[in-house]
């Protein structure tokens, strides 16, 4: 298999592009970037540039930003916390996070991610992919532990759409300095 191309994005950071294998620096990458949810680098490209069996980004939170809205779905997701410090919210329970701590989640198990402590956060995510995930069961439970938190849905759904309504995405490049 040969080397995928890195093409440059409308946002100035660059993307791979096509199936095959590539090194790419997440400083130079495509950042998704929400004022309510932090800073999201998933490192993949479109089509045959996405990533077939394992989702994989980094996540950039500040205190009381989630990751995430609070979900459950059909396929293992793992978090680690490469820097700062967190707290998981697991099946309606509190859990603090800090450094080089695992947040393993077997299929099925309801979770989400809040930055904590003093300054940001930085989390690399992983999670399963494949034909098997073709009908993707997820949901978005009105849980009150991660509504307190600004991490859930005001009601049930399993409508990613509805779950993340009013918050605001944009693509930019990497800003440096955003960990201190």
């Amino acid at each position: 298999m040969g080397e995928a191309a890195l093409v440059p994005n409308d946002d100035g950071g660059v993307k791979p592009e096509g199936n095959g294998w590539f090194v790419l620096n997440a400083k130079d990458a495509r950042w998704t970037v929400s004022p309510e949810l932090g800073w999201y680098c998933a490192w993949e490209g479109d089509g045959d540039a996405r990533f077939e069996q394992l989702g994989m980004n980094l996540n950039v939170m500040e205190p009381g930003q989630p990751m995430t809205m609070y979900h459950g779905e059909n396929a293992q997701e793992d978090f680690v916390v490469i820097y700062g410090e967190c707290i998981a919210i697991v099946e309606g329970q509190e859990r603090p996070l800090r450094q080089w701590d695992l947040l393993h989640c077997p299929p099925g198990v309801q979770h989400a991610i809040v930055g904590a402590g003093e300054g940001p956060s930085l989390v690399l995510a992983v999670g399963a992919r494949g034909p098997e995930m073709d009908d993707h069961e997820l949901v978005y439970p009105a849980d009150p532990v991660a509504r307190a938190h600004g991490a859930a849905a005001e009601e049930t759904t399993s409508d990613p759409r509805e779950a993340y309504k009013g918050f605001s995405f944009e693509k930019k490049a990497y800003e440096e300095g955003r960990l201190r």
